[in-house]
């Protein structure tokens, strides 16, 4: 007994590192900068360093064994691998990109070539992945405990909702001493310098506090006896009274996303909730009442949002419509780079440096590109289309998987469904947007999807190592 409750301590002292390391994650600009990709580089690979030692000491299993996501982590190894390759040098490496012997020719000298264009791009995005990868691991383990994993859903809410408070006060007041961000046509960013990676990480917040709200509406709804009159008082007294601190959050971060004026967060958003509505439990009860209760609670709330907070962001739609023209030219850019070196690719995470060989007329001159606001196009840019596809299957394989056990799941199964939606919200702003390639956005949600996936499992079945 000791001995269990000395690892349940330890493990919760590693929790709370682990949601303090997600808390830190936006501050200082969404984690868009070298410090940030270093501290996080240590402190998430760090923690699943312990926590393995941990369980080496303690003898203990994992609470879900590596089988349990062998082809999604057998794809993103795959993917890891080939970037480690792609910066290899030496006359054995094939496919060297021929930018390095053109550099070799115009400064005289031998230069070591290899398939990336810039091996300390790439060697920074493998860092990138490499900590994505350990925050997913360390919410896999972590949050198996349904319990804990309740308590982490409920600590994302606290996270974003106190950025959205940052933000609502920055546009207020004008931006904080610490954090030059300047506040431009009235629009919310939070600590993030751009809107949209704002609205992505807000529109996770926002789907989590509203699926929280939900499951448990969902439970007082079923729970009262009578009329719908009875219902909805119950309801009114829930959301008034028992969870007014929830309501109160998903208020506040609905307020600054619509206010970030992002018609790609916006749209993205709306499909993540539309997924959110579309799984439903194989054993809810209730019918179509509960349903209808809490669908037009929902519609009155964000219609009344929307209605008061909605302004910027109906002059975004109104003066940029849904397309942009710079962007669509970028797309193609982008791809006919693509069919340039379409097994090898560039080097991952070099889009910077590659770009400016095929940029043309066709864009504006004003301005530097450092990502195609489109994430696939520059995975596959990177990476290639073979590497590149499976990066990007082993997200889509733990998000499906998600999905799936709403249908089968009786237990926490809000959580997978938090999950899968979060899932389609990231994966439909990724088409038009880089909102994954910030660490704050990326490090939230694949917590999320490892919480999803941790309770996609029954508590009944063994998936121990």
């Amino acid at each position: 007994m000791r001995d269990r409750l000395r690892g349940f301590t330890f493990e919760q002292i590693v929790f709370w590192a682990f949601v303090a390391g997600l808390a830190w994650a936006p501050l200082l600009y969404g984690g868009n900068l070298l410090l940030n990709w270093g501290v996080n580089g240590v402190i998430f690979p760090g923690l699943v360093a312990v926590y393995e030692i941990s369980l080496l000491l303690r003898k203990a299993r994992h609470p879900v064994g590596i089988n349990r996501v062998a082809l999604p982590a057998a794809l993103f190894a795959a993917a890891c691998l080939w970037t480690v390759f792609q910066m290899q040098t030496g006359d054995w490496v094939p496919f060297v990109h021929p930018i390095w012997a053109m550099a070799s020719q115009a400064l005289g000298k031998p230069l070591p070539a290899s398939i990336s264009v810039n091996r300390g791009l790439t060697e920074m995005g493998l860092l990138r992945l490499v900590t994505a990868a350990s925050v997913f691991w360390l919410a896999l383990q972590l949050l198996r405990n349904g319990e804990r994993a309740g308590l982490f859903m409920t600590a994302i809410v606290v996270i974003a909702t106190a950025y959205a408070i940052y933000g609502l006060a920055a546009l207020a007041f004008g931006p904080f001493a610490f954090l030059q961000i300047p506040i431009r046509e009235g629009r919310v960013s939070s600590t993030f310098v751009g809107y949209n990676s704002y609205a992505t990480y807000a529109g996770m917040g926002l789907i989590v506090a509203v699926g929280l709200i939900a499951d448990r509406f969902a439970t007082v709804i079923r729970d009262s006896a009578g009329s719908w009159r009875h219902q909805l008082a119950g309801l009114i007294d829930f959301a008034g009274y028992r969870a007014l601190w929830l309501t109160a959050a998903a208020f506040l971060i609905a307020v600054a996303f619509i206010l970030t004026g992002s018609r790609g967060g916006t749209l993205a958003t709306a499909m993540g909730f539309f997924c959110f509505g579309v799984l439903r439990p194989s054993g809810s009860k209730g019918g179509l009442r509960v349903r209808l209760v809490m669908a037009l609670t929902g519609l009155a709330a964000i219609t009344a949002i929307v209605a008061v907070f909605g302004g910027v962001l109906a002059s975004r739609f109104e003066v940029s419509g849904l397309s942009d023209a710079n962007r669509l030219a970028v797309y193609r850019l982008t791809i006919h780079s693509i069919l340039d070196a379409p097994w090898q690719g560039f080097g991952y995470g070099t889009f910077i440096d590659v770009f400016p060989m095929y940029r043309d007329a066709s864009v504006s001159l004003n301005g530097m590109w450092s990502q195609a606001h489109s994430t696939y196009l520059e995975v596959f840019q990177g990476l290639g289309l073979i590497f590149g596809s499976m990066l990007i299957a082993c997200v889509g394989l733990l998000g499906l998987r998600c999905a799936m056990a709403v249908a089968k799941r009786q237990k926490n199964v809000i959580i997978p469904r938090i999950a899968a939606a979060a899932t389609v919200l990231v994966g439909c702003h990724a088409l038009v947007d880089f909102g994954l390639q910030i660490q704050a956005v990326a490090l939230t949600f694949v917590a999320i999807l490892g919480a999803g996936v941790a309770q996609s499992m029954s508590s009944r079945s063994g998936v121990a190592d």
